[in-house]
């Protein structure tokens, strides 16, 4: 009976315990794997093919374009600026119109979202990485008449030539709004209007804080850059309008 009282006891102190760790220590180095005077021949030698297959994607000529878009050169408004909320009101209306049973009014985007002149010659799917090297998707967010307002005082405020496709504005010498045309009709404050633009922006990034009181957000899924690969895809030429979407009439 000792005997058994003796290994019971022994078997409960020996489950019983629990080992328990704790770290308290961590410790590193630094592999400079791209230090250009290290030799490391097997690390090139493996990165060498993804590196030739990503850069022979990347250099595909996908279009031709006549002349260099440039976001520098412009008051109000710039050709690469039409060119990519043209582009980007386009290729999202195919989709919301398809999805929604419903049409895009207007596309504006922010000045400083684009990264890159593109160039005149060969425009390629590098070309639309320069451009546009951030993950940004459309999207469409429905305002009121009277919420486009503040979208036109923001414009007018900020005096930046930013991408805007869909709405023409036409501004006094003091920059008083005269007239604001949406798809060629006077703006209806008691109407709403879908607005495409990135999902940066309507999270009120940039200062486009109007954004974030609408009437509905609608996620395209659509990433911009990929919008421009494609829109290069489907042309021979790429194509920047040169018609006004500010106009500042001095009489």
């Amino acid at each position: 009976m000792k005997h058994f009282v003796l290994i019971i006891t022994f078997s409960l102190l020996l489950f019983g315990c629990k080992t328990s760790y704790e770290i308290v220590k961590i410790e590193g180095k630094q592999i400079g794997v791209s230090d250009p005077t290290a030799k490391q021949p097997e690390l090139e030698n493996f990165i060498k093919p993804y590196r030739e297959h990503i850069n022979k994607d990347l250099d595909s000529v996908l279009a031709f374009c006549p002349e260099t878009l440039d976001k520098s050169k412009g008051e109000w408004q710039t050709n690469i600026g039409n060119f990519m909320a043209d582009v980007c009101l386009s290729g999202s209306n195919k989709i919301f119109s398809k999805r929604y049973n419903k049409s895009i009014d207007l596309c504006l985007l922010n000045h400083g979202g684009i990264r890159s002149i593109i160039p005149k010659g060969n425009v390629t799917t590098r070309t639309a990485f320069e451009v546009m090297p951030f993950e940004n998707i459309m999207v469409v967010i429905a305002l009121k008449g009277s919420q486009i307002n503040e979208l036109v005082a923001h414009i007018i405020k900020e005096k930046k030539p930013h991408p805007l496709s869909g709405m023409k504005l036409i501004l006094d010498r003091y920059l008083l709004v005269k007239s604001i045309m949406i798809q060629d009709k006077e703006l209806d404050l008691n109407a709403t209007y879908y607005v495409a633009t990135s999902d940066y922006l309507a999270n009120g990034g940039d200062n486009m804080r109007f954004f974030l009181t609408n009437e509905g957000v609608f996620d395209l899924d659509y990433k911009i850059r990929n919008m421009l690969i494609d829109y290069f895809k489907e042309v021979s030429t790429v194509e920047a309008s040169s018609v006004p979407r500010i106009i500042i009439n001095p009489n």
